[in-house]
């Protein structure tokens, strides 16, 4: 039955009901529970429903909530932690990379981490410089964790139900400006296996592949470009940056012959960067002139709306980015 959820309803889905089949599935985070459910309402009612053994509030401590995640799964539970923004992982990175990551290396095999760590990312109009980073290129270069990002409230369903159950660690990236977005979302059970990108718009003359928000940013560029130079663009969401679906890509590639690689982060060693190196060392051959990176400035986000536009990419400054490299 076809149904709409926003993509924050779709999430709060996926941990109900995930709760609901297994007792050892449990929210841990900074007013997750009796307080602002979360500072975007992501787990409102899930306290009421399930209790303080399920839904743990904590003080402010993002070490502290990561530790304890990391216990619990250690122990055969599949904790699910909720940093209330994205920006504040840096406090609990020795947590991340030292630990949660090389459990199952250094432990042989007899470990692993149903860990999900849910972070709320990216800018959303002048949240400033401590609550507005897409931090996602910091952890492609960690061995053992996998990365979500999903765009759309089916994906954000189907995700998160793979990552609780995953097996590994998995930084759950959620774009603070896709909490309010409506899109079909199935009651029934479903998961979206890791590494299956997602063509969100098909084309024939360029490829876009675009991370997290930033695919919503591509699709209306796409259909402006098309009215005004038609100019059919397709664009690629990756779904997970770890497990990276190179397949989907090359197909794509094949057909069109350009790529565009678009992220909110920062361009100097950014997802871009990583992302054009393996189409460079493997589809070099089916490109008919280099590939393009459009990202963020080389700065912190500012506090200022207008100034943060400045910085960030946004419709227009791609659709300039492409009416440049196509010399339109």
């Amino acid at each position: 039955m076809d149904r709409e959820l926003t993509y924050a309803e779709a999430l709060r889905e996926a941990m109900r009901q995930e709760m609901k089949k297994d007792k050892n599935v449990f929210l841990i985070g900074e007013d997750v529970g009796q307080g602002y459910r979360g500072c975007f309402a992501v787990s409102t009612g899930l306290f009421e429903e399930f209790g303080q053994t399920q839904i743990i509030d904590t003080p402010i401590a993002e070490n502290t909530i990561l530790g304890c995640g990391i216990g619990a799964a250690l122990l055969g539970m599949k904790p699910i932690v909720e940093m209330m923004f994205a920006d504040f992982i840096s406090v609990a990175f020795d947590g991340i990379i030292n630990q949660a990551a090389k459990v199952r290396m250094m432990s042989a095999n007899q470990y692993n981490l149903n860990l999900v760590v849910r972070l709320p990312s990216g800018s959303k109009n002048g949240t400033g410089p401590h609550h507005s980073q897409s931090l996602e290129s910091i952890f492609m270069s960690i061995p053992g964790i996998k990365i979500a990002c999903p765009v759309t409230p089916y994906d954000a369903k189907g995700l998160l139900k793979e990552a609780i159950n995953h097996g590994d660690p998995v930084i759950f990236f959620e774009h603070k400006k896709l909490y309010p977005l409506k899109g079909n979302v199935p009651e029934e059970e479903y998961k979206i296996p890791f590494g299956q990108a997602r063509i969100a718009r098909e084309g024939k003359d360029l490829t876009i592949i675009a991370i997290s928000y930033m695919v919503n940013v591509a699709l209306e560029a796409a259909e402006e470009i098309k009215a005004k130079h038609n100019i059919d663009i397709e664009i690629i969401d990756p779904r997970t940056l770890v497990p990276f679906d190179l397949d989907a890509v090359e197909k794509s590639v094949r057909k069109t012959n350009k790529v565009v690689v678009l992220e909110e982060g920062p361009k100097r060693d950014g997802v871009g960067a990583e992302i054009s190196s393996l189409i460079m060392e493997n589809l070099f051959d089916y490109l008919d002139f280099p590939l393009k990176r459009i990202a963020a400035k080389n700065s912190i986000v500012p506090m200022s709306p207008l100034l943060e536009k400045a910085v960030l990419p946004n419709k227009e400054s791609v659709i300039k980015e492409i009416e440049d490299l196509l010399i339109l």
